[in-house]
């Protein structure tokens, strides 16, 4: 007697098809899994027998061998428990082949055959509707997060009858349609720049970073404003595309934290970790790799307070992500890779007590010391970030001062006819902002005319900036003069970007 049920795992974020082969021969009782499981799944088998038993199944009392193929691919995670019952059930007769042959199943059992969530859902229905399934059958708390998929039926089920019911034709599964739009609720923070006091100048780095998805650093003494301002950088944002907030889901579907009967990630992530956090912690890996950070801030923003303070092999493993938009880990067997095309904001004070830049408190830190706290960072990770700014104390009279300032939806505005000028710009390639241009969109997107040369020029030899920092300075001055509305880049425009490199200027080397 042989079955076969099709369910789904996931390697990095994206899933694959897994052929759960049930043999049931005479011989002594056994139950064998094969086909490289791992620890939950060789525990699958107790969970499966008391879950069919308990359902008022039989178990047969014989030789039973599940073979999860692919058999070279390691196989992990709970999901299995469902198609491993199903093929028992289905090899003693209970239900018929063609009643599930076109359906993928996966999901984990309790001893009482009620259906627990699993992980990876979005990846696994993206999966089957892409090879022609007609539906998926999955826990009914992951069900709002795989009904975002179009082009395949999810049906939601609470218990190993209840999916036996279905398959047999007793009972009516209906299902489940997911809403529209999930865009259609609108946005709401909490957060806002109108709440920020001063610091226009930096409110005009901040909307320049935003604007064309620059990498920016904020230095400045201790309660100047830097982590107030970097956690309202999501508020002037362009909303996610659809496109975006499913590849966004992905992550975290993959590591079990879609919010709670919501099918889509639908505000870009804003992930701030504690600087004792780990490279693996930070780009991601382990054992069995999972998707750190940078992943989790995938399209959204990742946010570095106190940055000397990271441990300094956690900083250098971001050059790949930065640069690249991805994460590849390998391992022996496998390599898997994670998106992650992030904004990187970073906050730092002067030097290690903090107010070598403040006017009314006196720094006692040493030049030695300075020296350190400052090469904690490497050049070529500064050099990978584009806005270098400068946040100063911030006056009493502004502290006091009750008339409120530009609001984050004010600032969003022109941030979003920016990006518009960006995305006609770039339609015909496969980037969308400014600062993913590479050194051929450079040349092609962003001339200059001999005034704005000669300025840059002058630049370079002064303050010794890098072939990165020039690159970086056009474009920043290709997005101020999107902001403005201008076709072409203007020496004003130089100037203002040029003015965003101040650590060049004045980090001790």
């Amino acid at each position: 007697m042989l079955s076969k049920i099709f369910s789904s795992a996931v390697t990095g974020i994206d899933a694959y098809v897994v052929e759960v082969e049930v043999d049931i021969s005479q011989g002594l009782p056994s139950f064998s899994t094969v086909g490289l499981p791992e620890g939950a799944v060789k525990e699958s088998k107790e969970r499966v027998k008391a879950a069919i038993k308990n359902s008022g199944y039989h178990f047969p009392a014989d030789r039973i061998t599940v073979n999860l193929a692919p058999a070279d691919v390691k196989k992990e995670g709970s999901a299995f428990d469902l198609p491993m019952a199903l093929g028992i059930l289905a090899a003693t007769g209970l239900v018929q082949r063609d009643s599930y042959s076109s359906y993928l199943f996966l999901g984990e059992l309790a001893l009482d055959g009620m259906i627990r969530p699993v992980k990876g859902v979005l990846p696994v229905a993206i999966t089957a509707r892409d090879l022609g399934f007609k539906g998926i059958f999955l826990p009914k708390e992951n069900a709002p997060e795989a009904a975002v998929v179009e082009g395949i039926d999810v049906f939601p089920v609470g218990s190993l009858p209840q999916i036996i019911g279905a398959l047999r034709g007793i009972q009516k599964l209906i299902p489940l349609k997911s809403e529209s739009n999930p865009f259609f609720h609108g946005r709401s923070f909490d957060l806002d720049f109108k709440d920020v006091r001063g610091q226009e100048n930096a409110k005009r780095a901040i909307e320049i970073s935003a604007a064309g998805e620059h990498n920016l650093i904020m230095v400045g003494p201790p309660g100047s404003g830097k982590t107030m301002l970097a956690k309202r950088l999501p508020t002037i944002l362009p909303p996610l595309t659809f496109q975006e907030a499913l590849d966004t889901s992905k992550v975290y579907s993959v590591l079990g934290l879609m919010p709670s009967g919501s099918g889509l990630i639908t505000e870009r992530p804003f992930r701030a970790p504690h600087h004792t956090i780990s490279d693996a912690g930070l780009i991601g890996g382990g054992q069995n790799p999972k998707p750190g950070q940078v992943s989790m801030a995938h399209n959204g923003v990742l946010f570095l307070d106190e940055l000397p303070e990271f441990r300094r092999n956690v900083l250098e493993v971001l050059r790949q992500p930065i640069e690249d938009g991805q994460v590849i880990i390998s391992r022996a067997n496998f390599t898997v890779v994670y998106p992650a095309q992030f904004m990187l904001v970073a906050a730092m004070n002067p030097c290690p007590c903090g107010f070598l830049t403040d006017p009314k408190r006196d720094c006692s830190c040493s030049h030695i010391q300075i020296r350190k706290y400052r090469a904690k960072i490497s050049g070529p990770l500064m050099d990978r970030i584009d806005i270098h700014l400068e946040v100063p104390s911030v006056p009493y009279k502004d502290l006091s001062c009750d008339e409120e300032g530009i609001s984050s939806a004010q600032i969003m505005e022109r941030v979003m006819n920016a990006r518009k000028i960006q995305e006609k710009r770039f339609s015909r390639t496969k980037i969308l902002t400014n600062a993913r241009m590479n050194s051929r969109h450079i040349r092609e997107y962003c001339p200059i005319d001999a005034q704005s040369s000669n300025l840059l020029e002058r630049a370079m030899e002064k303050f010794g900036l890098s072939a990165r920092a020039h690159a970086r300075i056009l474009k920043i001055s290709r997005t101020i003069a999107d902001l403005e509305g201008s076709e072409n880049i203007r020496s004003p425009h130089v100037a203002e970007a040029i003015q965003y490199r101040t650590l060049d200027r004045k980090m001790v080397r």
